[in-house]
């Protein structure tokens, strides 16, 4: 076998896991998946946001490893950010829970190849060279999140700080309450659901920014607003569809509007889907104004629980 083409088997493992860990990024983010971004940490609080380390060495992950780790840690909702592989795991005399599935991590490193191998004391211009024909390699290692595991020692298993209390709006806090939603806090997502009709959220102090919290919080009451029996609003569009679009557009100007009548100023703005609003926008020029349409009707509807009291046993369904 020719030089070449043992470097070429060599270098192939290499790019299939450099596009493998690319992929599942690319594919995070087109599922609007930012975890570096989110105005919440999990619900471990800070001690789960902080740089991702691993629980037997104490090391500190880094480069592509904490943007792995910090995407699994938020679609898991762990509490926290310390990670072992299988065999540190039963070094430590504990084990990986039976059914859990690891999160791969690489590890980058160059060697040399024997025949560029010399002794100490060829010249330095002869290093520079083997140096030069070193191979780049990526290692792959499969881990776990503590939480996934039985048996650790306790320094393994550092509680999270306590979370700070919680910073009420008043007026916020009152509307909510109003509605009578099934709002369940807990977890590391925000997001509504049609079948059971619930809205689920982080809780307030897991938010960098409290403030932030009503703004999510009403956003996904938009999307409660559009269930059958309040405003019938269609909510099946499959996610990445147009009509996903549409319904997350109508549901971020529902919490503008709420969070305005409350005097509330969040800092920040769910920029996750703005690639699929601005694809909807150019392609109907009359898509903002339904969605904009949609949303006051959303947002009157909220605002009146405040304004009468009533219930959403009580309130009257209203057509679309």
């Amino acid at each position: 076998m020719s030089n070449s083409s043992a470097h070429h088997r060599a270098a192939k493992p290499k790019a299939s896991l450099y596009e493998e860990i690319t992929a599942h990024i690319v594919a995070d983010l087109e599922a609007g998946i930012f975890p570096w971004a989110r105005p919440w940490g999990t619900g471990g609080g800070s001690q789960a946001f902080a740089l991702p380390s691993n629980a037997a060495t104490g090391k500190v992950y880094s480069g592509i490893n904490v943007l792995i780790l910090w995407g699994r840690l938020f679609e898991r909702g762990f509490g926290s950010g310390q990670w072992l592989t299988f065999r540190q795991a039963s070094s430590l005399g504990g084990s990986v829970r039976k059914g859990e599935h690891g999160v791969t991590v690489c590890y980058a490193d160059r060697f040399v190849p024997k025949r560029e191998q010399g002794d100490a004391g060829r010249s330095s211009q002869d290093r520079q060279e083997a140096e030069g024909a070193a191979v780049p390699f990526l290692r792959r290692y499969t881990v776990f999140n503590v939480e996934q595991c039985d048996g650790l020692p306790d320094h393994c298993l550092a509680e999270a700080p306590l979370l700070p209390e919680r910073e009420i709006v008043p007026q916020a806090e009152a509307l909510t309450v109003a509605t009578r939603a099934d709002i369940r806090i807990g977890g590391a997502k925000a997001f509504y659901s049609p079948s059971d009709d619930a809205v689920h959220i982080p809780p307030q102090p897991a938010f960098f920014e409290q403030i932030n919290y009503y703004r999510t919080l009403f956003h996904e009451l938009g999307h409660w607003t559009g269930h059958l029996s309040r405003l019938n609003r269609e909510l099946s569009g499959a996610f990445g569809s147009k009509l996903y679009a549409n319904e997350e557009l109508i549901a971020e100007l529902t919490a503008a509007l709420v969070c305005a009548a409350l005097s509330i100023k969040p800092t920040v703005r769910h920029a996750d889907y703005l690639g699929s609003w601005l694809k909807v926008l150019r392609e109907d020029s009359r898509a903002i104004f339904r969605a904009a349409s949609k949303a006051s009707k959303a947002a009157d509807f909220l605002l009146a629980f405040a304004e009468t009291g009533e219930t959403s046993a009580t309130q009257p369904a209203i057509g679309p």
